[in-house]
């Protein structure tokens, strides 16, 4: 026992020097990781839903350990002071073991703010709140499997048996759970590329709704007539989605068709009166009403107007009302609508057609 006083003795005695130096460096390593993380909780006392870069940052430094401190603190003085191999060993292990946990908390806190600063600005609650529980699972089982495959490697515990079964087990999970994962990460691209958020008005394939919820698999709308319309995130991601919410005004396009027979200067008027049925409602403007095709039984014609605002029901209104007005002024001027129809055409004994409707009546004889 005595020998190993004086040797322990001998030995402070000649690396009295470094331990000075290094416990030196090691309290300035301290003190600033315990500034930085009293700073960290400072700025997340003012902005606890980190809806900032600097929020995500302080959130991160928030999060530094006292153990992790003390486990570099003691890794800097051992450096400096070069002890006996197997208490070099001890230290450097533990070292590794504070700081792969430290750097598993630094990076779940660093994902999840960033996914909290994506979240916590948008209305009326964040859009995948109900599914951050599980997205904090997952990060957390993925960052501190990572850590654990660290701390035993450095124990010199041969990892690559357990790496192999690990993989193979996530392709299996992966392989069972393809459908949700490939939802959620859906869920994750609306989160963050924002085609569009609660409460906007959009238009997919002939669906009309209100975003009310994007949830961890689904999407949950209410259509026009009020009925829930319930969407898997990567189908509803698949498709062309209009957000009808964006902008100042909507563009809205009625298309009709007329009737073969009609009178060339009639065509002429069919603008004039789509511009008055369009003009007589209110905040609404004509771009153009054209004829856009020869159709297979009518003349085919398209009206374009705008109507200023976003309001989806006073829109409808307008719209029914401009046909009504429509109906009403081409009733008037004598133009038909067409339907889809048939014209047969009959010859007569001397090879001429008969017309199958009614021609001018013909003029008597002066």
């Amino acid at each position: 026992m005595t020998d190993k006083l004086e040797r322990f003795t001998d030995w402070l005695l000649l690396n009295l020097d470094a331990l000075l130096v290094g416990s030196a460096v090691a309290l300035g390593l301290v003190g600033l990781m315990l500034l930085l993380r009293a700073l960290g909780r400072h700025i997340l006392a003012s902005d606890p839903d980190c809806l900032s870069w600097r929020a995500v940052i302080a959130r991160v430094l928030a999060k530094t350990s006292l153990l992790f401190m003390v486990a570099a603190a003691v890794e800097i003085v051992v450096n400096y002071a070069q002890p006996p191999a197997r208490i070099e060993r001890l230290f450097d292990i533990a070292f590794v073991v504070a700081a792969a946990l430290q750097g598993a908390v630094w990076g779940r806190e660093l994902v999840l703010g960033v996914i909290g600063q994506q979240v916590g600005d948008e209305p009326n609650g964040s859009t995948l709140a109900n599914a951050m529980g599980v997205i904090r699972v997952l990060i957390s089982v993925a960052l501190f499997g990572i850590a654990l495959v660290v701390i035993l490697d450095n124990l010199g515990v041969n990892v690559t048996a357990l790496v192999a079964g690990l993989g193979i087990g996530g392709i299996a999970i992966g392989l069972a759970a393809q459908g949700v994962f490939s939802d959620l990460f859906a869920a994750l691209a609306i989160l963050f590329d924002r085609p569009f958020r609660r409460g906007d008005t959009i238009r997919f394939d002939q669906t009309i709704g209100t975003v009310e919820k994007i949830g961890l698999k689904t999407t949950r709308l209410r259509s026009l007539t009020g009925e829930y319309v319930i969407m898997a995130n990567t189908k509803l991601l698949e498709r062309e989605i209009r957000n009808l919410a964006e902008g100042d005004d909507r563009r809205e396009t009625l298309r009709f068709g007329l009737v073969y027979q009609t009178p060339a200067d009639k065509l002429e008027r069919v603008e004039d009166l789509a511009r008055a049925a369009v003009q007589a409602q209110a905040g609404c403007t004509l771009i153009r009403c054209v004829m856009t095709a020869f159709g297979p039984s009518s003349l085919d014609h398209e009206l374009l107007f705008v109507h200023e605002g976003l309001d989806a029901e006073a829109m409808f209104h307008k719209r029914a009302a401009i046909m009504r007005d429509l109906m009403k002024s081409f009733a008037a001027e004598s133009i038909q609508f067409a339907y889809p129809t048939q014209t047969t055409f009959t010859a007569a004994p001397d090879g001429t057609l008969v017309m199958p409707y009614a021609g001018p009546p013909a003029t008597a004889p002066a």
